[in-house]
């Protein structure tokens, strides 16, 4: 079969790719693992940000996919003792039923006419003459192979990056993601015997022996339901995220009683973006571009950003009869611009997290050495300061902590410098090896003097 664009992975990411490169009027193969009615069906912590939907044109949906409204987050210190209240319009949102949201997504791909192909095994990507021209895919009912060509491919398999991890090395696209970039997480819906006591905020629990170089977060969905779980970075030797859940946050009293509607385990990237994310007739978007949030894991909103981007993209390479990587470079720029140079920096911000002790939390978020409108501008992608008062800068070195509010200074002079770097995204492929080169230099450092 012969398509204009072939998507693999109808989550949200390859969900937006295929409506927006429909809409544009091509002919696009949507190819999916699971079956039509499962697709969807998704572990994850399920919170979206209103502007999301916003940014790639999508209107609310109306019938029971958005579960409850959030106003905010709050982000609780190890000893519970300072609570930061973030709240604005870009962490505003809702709770999500990410069963009936995906097949929503789906059925809008479905009406512009995108050929669906369920419960279908993407096995590898067709290359010929250095450019990818469809995928090699398996049906899962009769076991039947088949190669499904198109002008363009997009890898929208998520964390598993089933095209990305086989391209050719030429292709010049990352293959691996190292351990130390990902979290393992585990959450479980739970009913709770009464309505949580907050409704109206995300709250996250930091705690480096329970949760290390990650975070628990409480979510509340419809009604007495509620979103629990954890991740921790899978750096050197780390813990089972479902036993840490089950030891430390499930026996609280809240849950006493409450019963287990579902759970499930993931795994999170939690890196800056690929450097590259294109090659000849190949597009990666999503959880499989590392399209993740460093610092909350949020991972619904940049994936569906970065499908109509690449949708977009894939269009007007069309309309040129170009499926080069210069021909689709553009889609690495405009998601460099709008999301990828927040989320690098943020991966600055992060080797401090991994690093600190319960201790420098208490006492940094005591202090103000952040505060919530600086846990904000962080969030917004903005500069923000660090807030060193005579009191705090006695009370650490007190507690001989200096070297907690040395690595801080050290990363955010970082943190200034990679977005610097980034706003200098290359327009072209012909200079993408000397800034790569840059960055890989930039994170060098970074990890030299924040995480050893």
């Amino acid at each position: 079969m012969k398509f204009d664009v072939v998507i693999v992975g109808a989550g949200t990411a390859g969900c937006l790719a295929a409506k927006t490169a429909a809409e544009a009027g091509l002919k696009v193969c949507l190819i999916e693992r699971k079956s039509r009615e499962d697709i969807g069906n998704k572990v994850c912590g399920d919170a979206l940000g209103e502007h999301h939907l916003k940014a790639v044109g999508l209107d609310k949906p109306q019938h029971g996919e958005l579960e409850r409204r959030i106003e905010g987050v709050k982000i609780y210190s190890p000893d519970l003792s300072t609570v930061f209240t973030v709240k604005h319009e870009d962490f505003s949102g809702y709770m999500l039923n990410r069963q009936l949201f995906g097949q929503w997504l789906l059925n809008q791909c479905l009406d512009k006419g995108v050929i669906l192909m369920d419960s279908t095994l993407c096995l590898e990507p067709a290359i010929e003459g250095g450019y990818v021209t469809g995928v090699l895919a398996k049906n899962l009912k009769n076991g039947k192979k088949e190669c499904v060509r198109g002008k363009a491919v997009v890898d929208a398999s998520g964390f598993s990056g089933v095209i990305r991890k086989k391209l050719p090395p030429e292709m010049g696209i990352e293959r691996e993601i190292s351990n130390d970039d990902i979290e393992a997480c585990y959450r479980e819906i739970r009913q709770l015997k009464q309505e949580s006591r907050e409704t109206r905020y995300c709250e996250i629990y930091l705690n480096q022996k329970v949760t290390p170089g990650g975070y628990t977060w409480i979510f509340p969905k419809s009604e007495a339901n509620v979103n629990v779980g954890l991740g921790v970075c899978m750096r050197g030797k780390f813990p089972n995220p479902k036993n840490q859940l089950y030891q430390h946050i499930l026996t609280r009293p809240e849950f006493e009683g409450s019963i287990l509607l579902h759970g499930g385990a993931w795994f999170d990237p939690t890196r800056r973006p690929l450097d590259n994310m294109v090659g000849n007739g190949i597009i990666i978007v999503g959880d499989a571009a590392c399209l993740v949030n460093p610092i909350h894991g949020g991972g619904i909103g940049p994936s569906m950003l970065s499908g109509f981007l690449a949708g977009k993209t894939i269009a007007e390479a069309i309309e040129k009869d170009d499926m080069s990587k210069r021909a689709l470079w553009p889609y690495n720029v405009k998601y460099m611009e709008s999301y990828g140079t927040k989320q690098a920096s943020l991966d600055i911000f992060r080797m401090v997290l991994l690093t600190c002790s319960d201790d420098d939390l208490n006492y940094g978020m005591k202090y103000q050495l952040l505060t919530d409108e600086d846990v904000l501008k962080a969030g917004l992608g903005q500069e923000f300061r660090l807030n060193i008062t005579e009191t705090a800068k006695r009370v650490f070195r007190g507690l001989r902590r200096m070297h907690f509010l040395n690595k801080l200074r050290i990363s955010f002079n970082l943190m200034k410098k990679v977005k610097a770097h980034y706003r200098n995204y290359p327009e072209t492929p012909e200079d993408f090896e000397e800034w790569r080169s840059r960055t890989e230099a930039l994170f060098k450092k970074a990890k030299s003097k924040l995480l050893e």
